[in-house]
């Protein structure tokens, strides 16, 4: 049945339908028909085993079977798809070679996608495909050590995504000229080296998406690279910006971790339109430059781990009001936190940790709109970064940041869509921790440690039901610990140490999971969690010199009725029995009583025995 459908078929597309291995008959139909197919498209199923020997679709143009679980080798079969357009494959457990015989017939491929599977291409140096390619994706497959010469040639390409690949060498020019023509390119994670020319060329496409992330790049960021769309830098060894930024259409800059030096520049105010600017773990110093409040459409400013110093001023509050994730960790600001930050209602991630911040937390900061929507997170924290064909949009950057979270700093990859943090840790802030956190409802982590704060805990947290992660330790937080920090069901970790606690530590829920290291330092607490009993309580464990002493009394005890036992026993046997046994009057006199019992037990036996004999005759 299958086999005749599919040979008056022209297109056949089974995308996301739970096919599985049991689809043979499936395969089997396919393999054995022949017909004028021009697309097959399985994607997204679950087929299992090597690709079926599809030779006899002379006339197939695409065939898609990605993100499933085919494996083996690819067959050399399909280099006799003559008229095959588009071959994707990505997204499987497919191993083994591909080399020119698999491709030297299909003149007419505009699109390969093999990402992400365990192929290596071997390809000469001198071989010329006879194709021109638009998208190109070969990400995670074998491509080096080596630059891939073969796309010299290659002047269509819009999309080429060679990350991952194992090269480990210098980018020729003639491949940067190439970015006239090309939209998305992605050459992260491999080991590219030296710098980029200043080419004499204007990027003109309006979504300029360049990836080269995780290189060893050097030099300066070349000024044509200014009009791209989105650039991401970060992991090379950039380090000047001289030439760069004069352009308006750049909306994701990324430059994290490389050796960027000096002031920051004031001609990054230039750029109105970003929406991310990543500046982080550089050696930039000075104040901020006062021209970034021109870029009143950031959702992520992250300059933390720089040598940046001054006062945090407050036009970032007041221009900057669509921040998502404003991170200045690790740096050497001071003064107060300013009120102004209080006006950006749609923050997610506010980290000034590990500066020289003084004087009080601002009160306001309940206006942090984004914050007090509670919402359940379905899914982890992701802590890595898709390399895929598919997962690259010019619309959409894949934004990062690092945290500090449960004790470990981590990078965290789209954290605005899962994460609300507030981290004022290793600063010196003063006062009380103000009671209108606990208007924040959707709050996941809050660190406050590391401070000089003082008063008491505010007994509003215990209204934070979406709090993880609650560190207010290493202050000088006096009081008891409210018993509704016990109602937050999802709180994982919690550190009071190491402050002026006292009272009994509640007990209950969440707080009994706790032991005694997240309460240590506080003197004057006791409880459960800390072996520690409060005045009036019954003593909580015994000590071991107590226990040796109980042991022994108790000794003593039974060892006096075992030997009351011992003596009853001994008295009563030989004071009965003895003079029997040893005495012969007494002993005569025994026997004679118990003759005399058993005459007269039997005695009382025969006559009752007789008396019912003869009520029985009576009544007969």
């Amino acid at each position: 049945m299958i086999g005749e459908l599919i040979t008056n078929l022209r297109e056949l597309s089974l995308v996301d339908c739970n096919l599985t291995d049991e689809s043979v008959v499936l395969y089997a139909s396919i393999q054995n028909s022949s017909s004028p197919l021009v697309t097959l498209n399985l994607n997204d199923n679950s087929l299992e085993g090597p690709i079926p020997n599809l030779s006899n679709f002379t006339s197939l143009r695409a065939l898609h079977l990605s993100n499933n679980r085919l494996t083996g080798e690819i067959p050399k079969s399909i280099g006799l798809l003559h008229e095959l357009e588009s071959l994707h494959l990505q997204d499987n457990y497919l191993e083994g070679d591909i080399n020119e015989w698999h491709l030297t017939n299909l003149s007419k491929l505009e699109e390969l996608d093999l990402t992400d599977n365990s192929l290596s291409l071997k390809f000469g140096t001198t071989w010329v495909p006879p194709f021109q390619l638009y998208n190109l994706g070969l990400a995670s497959c074998k491509l080096g050590p080596s630059f891939p010469s073969w796309l010299q040639n290659q002047s269509h390409l819009v999309f080429p995504d060679i990350s991952d690949a194992g090269i480990d060498d210098f980018v020729p020019d003639w491949f940067w000229n190439k970015l006239q023509s090309i939209s998305l390119m992605n050459m992260s994670y491999n080991t590219l080296k030296g710098t980029i020319p200043n080419l004499p060329i204007k990027l003109t496409d309006d979504y300029k998406l360049i990836i080269l992330n995780s290189n060893q790049l050097e030099g300066e960021i070349p000024a044509f690279l200014s009009h791209a769309y989105a650039l991401d830098f970060s992991n090379n060894k950039i380090s000047g910006l001289n030439t760069f930024l004069c352009g308006k259409r750049a909306k994701f800059l990324d430059l994290s971790n490389n050796k960027l030096s000096g002031k920051i520049p004031q001609s990054m105010g230039t750029l109105v339109n970003l929406e991310a600017l990543v500046l982080r773990h550089n050696n930039f110093i000075g104040d901020l430059p006062f021209t970034l409040k021109n870029c009143t459409r950031l959702d992520i400013l992250d300059l933390s781990e720089n040598l940046l110093s001054g006062p945090i001023l407050s036009w970032i509050g007041q221009s900057l009001q669509q921040l998502q994730i404003l991170s200045l960790r690790v740096n050497h600001f001071n003064g107060s936190v300013p009120v102004h930050l209080c006006y950006l209602r749609q923050i997610h991630i506010l980290d000034l940790s590990r500066n020289n911040l003084s004087k009080g937390i601002p009160t306001c900061l309940r206006n942090y709109t984004a914050m007090m929507e509670s919402r359940v997170i379905t899914s982890q924290i992701v802590m890595g970064r898709r390399i895929s064909s598919t997962s690259i949009s010019p619309l959409i950057y894949d934004s990062n940041v690092l945290l500090m979270w449960k004790g470990q700093d981590h990078m965290y990859w789209n954290p605005e869509n899962l994460l609300k943090s507030i981290d004022l840790s290793s600063n010196d802030l003063t006062g009380e921790v103000p009671k209108e956190l606990g208007y924040l409802l959707g709050l996941v982590s809050l660190n406050l440690s590391r401070n000089n704060l003082h008063g008491q805990i505010p007994s509003e947290i215990g209204n934070l039901n979406s709090l993880e992660f609650l560190d207010l330790s290493r202050n000088h937080i006096s009081g008891k610990i409210p018993s509704t920090l016990s109602k937050i069901d999802r709180l994982a970790v919690l550190d009071l140490s190491n402050n002026d606690l006292n009272g009994r530590i509640p007990w209950g829920r969440q707080l009994q999971t706790f032991d005694g290291s997240s309460f240590e330092g506080n003197t004057n607490l006791c409880g459960q969690q800390l072996n520690k009993s409060c005045p009036g309580d019954k003593p909580i464990g015994t000590p071991e010199g107590e226990a040796v002493d109980g042991e022994d009394e108790d000794s003593i005890f039974y060892g006096a009725l075992y030997m009351s036992l011992g003596l009853g026993f001994f008295t009563g046997f030989w004071g009965l029995l003895g003079p029997i046994l040893l005495w012969k009057p007494w002993r005569i006199a025994y026997q004679r009583f118990l003759i005399r019992l058993t005459d007269y037990i039997l005695l009382m036996v025969e006559v009752n025995m007789a008396k019912c004999h003869m009520c029985g005759s009576k009544a007969s």
